[in-house]
């Protein structure tokens, strides 16, 4: 059977893309600075790219190669680039087809890391930027300029998952030219395919669901090949490149990466329909829940609603500290993605760099906690949660 028939999940643990003589089951480390030819003639025509091979691992290694193609094959991307980081890949897929003069676009509910780099640092290199309002998308075209060279937006949104609607956003973006970059972090490759749905870019923080053990950092931008030309060359010369051991984590993960992200996001679920009766909560977001604004579009490119689950307490700031460290089991922590459930607070953690307003403009309310959904057991993932509730209530 050829490998290009298989599905998904069996291409991405049955195709192999490094490996030595020996033929090794498992995919060894290749953990070197540099590699070596056979003669003179060979490094010459490395060098002046006449033959493929490897040079330096900050170019290329084949455990990140394996790493890479094996994303492709999950998001169906022609080529990509992995980085050290989800925000190095995020800077590389900005900053590589941004110049002066350039004007960026991007959707307001966006990772607070990322709207820091936007906001403070994009206008020091003489690059300007605005953000649309995700509840208004027709502010998309009224903010375009003639400068505008690319959209980048973020759905599922962190945190307050909302959601956008890729193809009515790349219809916009490409009848003016415009490169549409969209972070897929929450949802993965698994339950979304931004690209499937005309996305010129797509770029993915691993650190979190694609590891999926709160072990090691990445990122990986992924697109069409002459666009991740262009993130090769710059990352190639500014150094930003994923590791040879985390890679060949990162890639043993995505082994098992459909398989968590179906009880992730079936978890997510139930949890969210319990909560969604308890007096404690204003309000309960999960985009596979009929009440999400955006339910109706999530549905239409996304295979399930994922693991993140956000509600708002009733007693705002104050409660929100005594829910946190009420909690006995979820741990505590601003990362997610994680096997173990993990509980934070937005607008003291991951989004404290924001203004009040602008927290409050991408829903971000001084009482939201945001829930990465683990693999423990449903049930003992509400009961923590409400206890904690209880407590933090009286």
């Amino acid at each position: 059977m050829r490998e290009d028939n298989f599905h998904p999940e069996t291409r991405v643990i049955r195709t192999r893309y490094a490996s030595t003589d020996a033929r090794e089951h498992s995919v060894p480390l290749f953990l070197t600075s540099s590699f070596c030819y056979p003669d003179a003639e060979t490094m010459r025509a490395v060098f002046a790219d006449e033959q493929e091979a490897y040079i330096y691992s900050r170019f290329s290694n084949p455990n990140v190669d394996e790493f890479v193609q094996r994303m492709c094959a999950l998001e169906e991307a022609e080529d990509g680039f992995a980085t050290a980081s989800g925000m190095s890949a995020v800077f590389a897929s900005v900053m590589a087809f941004l110049k002066q003069g350039d004007h960026l676009l991007s959707s307001a509910a966006i990772f607070g890391s990322t709207h820091t780099l936007f906001a403070k640092y994009l206008p020091k290199w003489g690059i300007g930027y605005d953000e649309f309002d995700i509840r208004h998308p027709e502010q998309i075209e009224r903010l375009i300029r003639p400068q505008t060279r690319m959209i980048f937006l973020e759905t599922p949104s962190n945190p307050g998952l909302d959601i956008i609607d890729i193809e009515r956003a790349a219809e916009i973006a490409h009848a003016h030219g415009i490169l549409l970059n969209v972070d897929n972090c929450f949802a993965t490759p698994v339950l979304q395919k931004p690209l499937l749905h005309g996305a010129d870019l797509v770029v993915h923080s691993a650190t979190k669901w694609i590891d999926g053990q709160g072990r090691v950092l990445g990122g990986v931008v992924l697109g069409k090949k002459a666009l991740i030309q262009e993130i090769y060359l710059l990352c190639r010369t500014m150094g930003p490149s994923l590791s040879p051991f985390n890679a060949w984590m990162l890639s043993r993960s995505l082994e098992t990466l459909h398989l968590r992200m179906q009880q992730h996001s079936a978890n997510a679920l139930e949890l969210a329909r319990r909560l969604q009766a308890h007096p404690a909560l204003k309000e309960v977001r999960y985009p596979f829940l009929e009440t999400h604004p955006h339910y109706a579009i999530a549905r239409k490119q996304m295979k399930a609603g994922g693991g993140i689950v956000c509600f708002e307490l009733k007693g705002g700031l104050a409660q929100g500290r005594r829910f946190l460290d009420a909690l006995r089991m979820l741990s505590l922590t601003a990362n997610l993605g994680d096997t173990r459930s993990i509980a934070s607070h937005p607008a003291s953690t991951t989004h404290a760099k924001l203004t009040e307003e602008e927290r409050l403009a991408v829903g971000i309310t001084p009482g939201l906690i945001r829930i990465s959904v683990g693999l423990e057991h449903v049930d003992d993932i509400y009961a923590d949660i409400e206890q904690a509730l209880q407590k933090s209530a009286d």
